[in-house]
């Protein structure tokens, strides 16, 4: 077991890619102290492990708030009232599950719950991985559960709304030190005069991500004064908004972790544009959730050639337990 951080995808996107299971759980549900932040409210903690039973095992033991990470209070950062319709059809009790016993209450019987298969989710989908998610959701038919196809026509504009929003990564990681400002929690000062003094002496050791960052937001800062900064945070509640409407009346929604498998590593030679462009080429359906602050499970449903598929399992806020439950069913039913 392991836990990783995820602010577009980095929990989720090498799970997939290595077979394994990952939960970005909801925005605020494991406190992120002790990590170095990245932006604010796109930051995350969560489990990787072999399967999903001790990634529900992990949860149970790192999530809840620890009264030092003003995360859990903003939560959810895209201003969705979780007391109110978001329960949806079974519901869960929020004050509940924040300290959730997600081990203790893992179970495979899901037959009465209704997933949704997003089909913006499958766009530049390579064959095998199409084949593979639909068949495990097939698997979740023949079990009892109602699967249905649904169109979110907003999720094909997550990725773009998530770009300006990485701005911010550079006024907290780079410009902050890893701790910015403004925000009420622990500030690690330990933590920020190592990655202050890293920067001034070792910039140049960056990675390519990193310095395109760095370039980026220093341009949009001094050019356009984070305007596109501001106006894509305020989309994220339109595209919050359009998935919470699908989870009135599903419990879960379904899509590809990753369109396509694993791709070779870059050549030494590869010129810094191509590196960056491939290094954001496999976020179009995580970004989206960073940004919205649902949670999101990936599991493998099996392998194109010899590279694992993952599949995205995505719930309400807070209802991580739902969205487990869901996993072990599937994992279960490919497992025969």
């Amino acid at each position: 077991m392991a836990i990783g951080g995820d602010q577009g995808g980095s929990i989720r996107l090498p799970a997939c890619w290595c077979g394994v299971v990952g939960l970005k759980p909801t925005y605020g549900l494991v406190p992120y102290t002790g990590a170095i932040p990245i932006e604010i409210s796109l930051d995350h903690l969560g489990p990787l492990a072999r399967n999903v039973a001790d990634c529900a095992r992990l949860l149970q033991a790192i999530a809840g708030p620890d009264g030092l990470d003003s995360r859990h209070m903003l939560a959810c950062p895209a201003g969705a009232c979780f007391d109110e319709a978001i329960a949806g059809p079974g519901g869960f009790d929020r004050r509940q599950n924040q300290r959730g016993a997600y081990f203790d209450q893992l179970t495979a019987d899901v037959h009465t719950k209704k997933v949704a298969i997003v089909m913006e989710g499958f766009a530049n989908a390579e064959s095998d991985v199409m084949q593979k998610v639909k068949d495990a959701t097939a698997a979740l038919a023949k079990s009892g559960i109602t699967v249905d196809e649904v169109s979110i026509p907003e999720h094909a504009d997550g990725v773009h709304i998530f770009q300006p929003v990485i701005e911010g990564a550079y006024e907290t990681m780079i410009r902050g030190n890893g701790n910015g400002f403004g925000w009420n929690g622990f500030y690690s000062s330990s933590l920020q005069e190592a990655l202050a003094r890293g920067y001034k002496t070792h910039s140049q050791d960056m990675s390519a991500t990193n310095k395109y960052m760095s370039v980026l937001g220093e341009y949009m800062r001094t050019h356009y004064n984070h305007i596109y900064y501001a106006k894509a945070q305020n989309l994220r509640r339109v595209l919050s908004a359009a998935y919470d409407e699908k989870l009135k009346h599903y419990d879960a929604l379904i899509m590809p972790t990753i369109p396509f498998v694993a791709h070779k590593l870059p050549a030494e030679n590869i010129s810094f544009k191509d590196y960056v462009e491939l290094a954001f080429s496999n976020i179009q359906n995580t970004c989206c959730f960073n940004l919205t602050g649902h949670p999101a499970l990936t599991l493998p449903v099996g392998k194109s050639g010899t590279l694992p598929v993952g599949m995205m399992i995505v719930g309400r806020h807070f209802d991580d337990q739902g969205v487990l439950n869901i996993g072990l069913a599937v994992e279960k039913l490919l497992s025969k």
